[in-house]
């Protein structure tokens, strides 16, 4: 495990001229679930935008869960991840309150197998799948990837996934979880819906940021140590984790893009 306490790495705002001569395309709200589903919200969400190098082959793909609480925001994808010599998948998701657990866990799955069944028609690799997301979106991310049965019920083993990133995710039980059972947000739950009792052995890497702990959410440093504690005492010696010092729980975000960025190029070297 590493831990960065001075950020100080600015060749990440390095940007390589031959990644600048390449076109890319934007396709807009695309339906990841059925044409028939019969939940009118979940038809009206459920979309997701490609953003991909026009023209290439072979490419890495990051599918993008965004942040929000489980409770706003929507698809958008980061600066950073523009232009990179990759595909972006960014995903709208049912939202509490109108939706409760696990629907949003449940459409983050069904958009990353969207994912693996079409991203080669758009000339990129399935073998090079990775699922990252800031805040709430971390922790959606590190649930689709932790718990199998989420990608299992739409046909796909999630140990196909080439790595995950989350960002500022929570590892205990969300919050806005715990806030529709009625419980208290600000005390922990370790449950099944906590990434942190999905903790296995993994065939692929983890890239777990947050901000500076004295800066994050209550916690929020300190859970994903413990989640990169466990995931190595099970044996996987592919987890690193970065504190950004200076950075609090939103403007950590532009860095640790970077980082991704540069996580999703190492690993497919």
């Amino acid at each position: 495990m590493q831990v960065i306490r001075n950020f100080i790495l600015f060749f990440f705002f390095l940007v390589p001229a031959a990644l600048c001569a390449q076109e890319y395309v934007l396709q807009e709200n695309i339906s990841y679930v059925a044409a028939d589903e019969p939940d009118a919200y979940r038809r009206g969400r459920c979309k997701l935008d490609v953003y991909y190098p026009k023209g290439a082959e072979g490419f890495p793909t990051v599918v993008w869960l965004h942040g929000g609480g489980l409770e706003g925001g929507s698809k958008h994808i980061p600066d950073e991840l523009l232009e990179q010599g990759m595909a972006v998948v960014a995903v709208n998701y049912r939202l509490s309150p109108q939706a409760r657990h696990p629907a949003y866990i449940v459409d983050a799955a069904e958009a990353v197998a969207w994912t693996f069944k079409h991203i080669a028609g758009y000339g990129g690799d399935a073998s090079k799948i990775f699922v990252a997301g800031h805040s709430a979106g971390g922790y959606l991310a590190l649930m689709v990837a932790l718990d199998k049965s989420y990608l299992a019920a739409c046909g796909v083993d999630a140990d196909r996934l080439a790595g995950i990133a989350p960002l500022s995710g929570q590892t205990n039980t969300h919050y806005t979880i715990r806030k529709e059972r009625g419980l208290d947000q600000r005390l922990p739950v370790v449950d099944g819906y906590a990434p942190l009792n999905r903790a296995r052995v993994l065939p692929f890497p983890v890239l777990l940021v947050t901000g500076d702990r004295r800066l994050e959410m209550t916690a929020r440093y300190e859970e994903n140590a413990h989640l990169a504690a466990i995931l190595r005492s099970l044996g996987n010696d592919r987890v690193t984790l970065y504190e950004l010092q200076g950075f609090d729980h939103g403007t950590m975000l532009s860095p640790a893009c970077r980082l991704v960025r540069e996580f999703v190029r190492k690993e497919c070297k």
